[in-house]
């Protein structure tokens, strides 16, 4: 059916000259050991080897000069013809291929085929078989999402959510970590630290309840006030200064932070564990808080509260993944790619203003620089990129329980120790020295689907997606759990 030349390399257009031509990046994101290329823009005569991905050893890219217009591809995989289910595709001459159309910048009004309409081949159309696409950041033109898809998944994953509880969220077993109120502040420091958790419930023995929790953004607002020259509160302090008394001063400090628009909850926020699935995701978003402790008490006046789990949306999406595992199709948007839906925050494009400045910082930079950004910029985590802006390593809030090891918090200034410093503290005894620790970097590809991205966010610890580009790892954007769920829920 196809050219038998497999080791072909031809990357451009045979086209009439004078012909533009733009540079295309094709994408098999679906592994294998060798994968090539094969189109109508090679007379579907060669095949062009497709190079793995620097960091992604399950992608392979290949860059392809095409003229503007319609063209069809389709891949080899260890000898298989396949192609990618989650792009645009038809039916024709050559079986199930793949459709791409590039459009100069002066065209307007480009159309694409509709994916939902195969068995066709290019020759075979009418006018019904065109849709208005979507520019991407990859340069390529998409289905633009459908409103009705849109509305039919949100209600059947509403749905699935009002009618589960939190208690399906309660693990067979496992532990979760309290702290007394009364605890010194370094020593609360130290038990997140060798505990591996950035969250704790907080407990009052005098009030017999939980009172509130202590967080990764504590710690960083303590080390704020100890390199404040301004601030009462010293390094020596900080080995009696109990949590009590940190929540108490930390009044004075939300007043500052809530007039740069981050609000901090002064009071608890739980759950019951027959709490809906979509209560318990709306009071982790509206505020703004990574968990909910699961508490249940047998006494009608609350008295003897257990505290059963701490909810995260990762567990919440986990519930979502596992039920509509075997029936996918009832959710449309879900092989939609994420560039095509309203989710993340993305990079703006040159000359683009409406999107917010997306936050990003050298290795170089100070540690108080990063700091400042997590809490100013209510943001989570800050990618760390280098002059290309390509991905390098990912700052966030719970990295500050590292500066726990052999009380680095004392003996470091916050806008003296650079941010590779910080990331280096935190690093195994094992780890390379000098080089940053990219497995920390949970990356995706514009063009995963929907689908992917969640099932990947739904994985314990995993609280963000790094958007990159393929083969530079160029950070185009960042997906996090809070950004799919404020868009399934709406």
């Amino acid at each position: 059916m196809f050219g038998s030349n497999p080791d072909s390399a031809a990357h451009s257009n045979s086209g009439l000259p004078g012909n533009i031509l733009i540079p295309f990046r094709f994408v098999w994101p679906y592994g294998g050991r060798r994968v090539f290329l094969t189109g109508s823009f090679t007379g579907w005569s060669e095949h062009i080897l497709m190079s793995p991905m620097e960091g992604c050893p399950t992608a392979f890219q290949v860059i392809c000069n095409l003229t503007p217009g319609y063209h069809q591809y389709k891949f080899n995989v260890d000898g298989e013809w396949r192609h990618d289910e989650h792009q645009p595709f038809v039916s024709g001459t050559y079986g199930v291929v793949n459709t791409v159309l590039l459009a100069r910048e002066s065209d307007i009004g480009p159309v694409i085929f509709s994916s939902d309409t195969p068995g066709r081949s290019n020759m075979e159309v009418d006018e019904n078989m065109f849709v208005r696409p979507t520019a991407t950041p990859d340069g390529m033109l998409r289905e633009q999402i459908s409103d009705a898809d849109v509305q039919v998944s949100r209600h059947r994953i509403s749905l699935f959510l009002s009618q589960h509880t939190a208690y399906e969220l309660l693990p067979e077993s496992g532990k979760v970590v309290a702290l007394d109120v009364t605890l010194p502040v370094k020593q609360a420091f130290h038990i997140l630290y060798e505990q591996g958790v950035s969250v704790a419930p907080l407990w009052d023995f005098g009030k017999g309840h939980f009172v509130g929790v202590l967080s990764a953004i504590d710690f960083i607002l303590i080390l704020r006030e100890l390199g404040n020259h301004g601030s009462n509160l010293t390094e020596e302090e900080l080995e009696t200064h109990t949590i009590l008394a940190w929540k108490d001063g930390k009044v004075r400090l939300n007043r500052q932070i809530e007039g740069s628009g981050r609000p901090y909850a002064r009071q608890l926020i739980n759950a019951g564990p027959y709490d809906s699935l979509k209560d318990v995701a709306l009071k982790i978003l509206q505020n703004k808080v990574s968990t909910v402790p699961i508490i249940h008490s047998s006494s009608p006046d609350g008295s003897f509260p257990q505290l059963l789990h701490l909810a995260s949306l990762s567990g919440i999406l986990k519930c979502i993944c596992r039920h509509f595992k075997h029936s996918s199709s009832s959710l449309p948007i879900l092989q939609q790619p994420i560039c095509s839906v309203p989710l993340g925050t993305w990079v703006p494009k040159i000359g683009e203003s409406s999107r917010l400045p997306f936050a990003t910082l050298k290795p170089n930079a100070s540690l108080g620089d990063a700091l400042s950004m997590l809490v100013e910029a209510d943001v989570s985590s800050v990618p760390i990129v280098d002059e290309n802006d390509s991905l390098l390593d990912i700052y966030s809030r719970s990295d500050i329980t590292s500066l726990a090891k052999d009380r680095a918090y004392a003996q470091i200034r916050l806008d003296e120790m650079s941010i590779h410093q910080a990331l280096q503290l935190g690093q195994d005894a094992t780890s390379p020295s000098g080089v940053f620790n990219g497995q920390r970097c949970q990356m995706c590809l514009s063009s995963d689907s929907l689908q992917k991205v969640m099932e990947r966010l739904a994985n314990p610890g995993v609280r963000r997606l790094v958007i990159v580009e393929a083969g530079s790892k160029r950070v185009e954007g960042i997906i996090t759990l809070s950004d799919v769920f404020r868009f399934l829920l709406g």
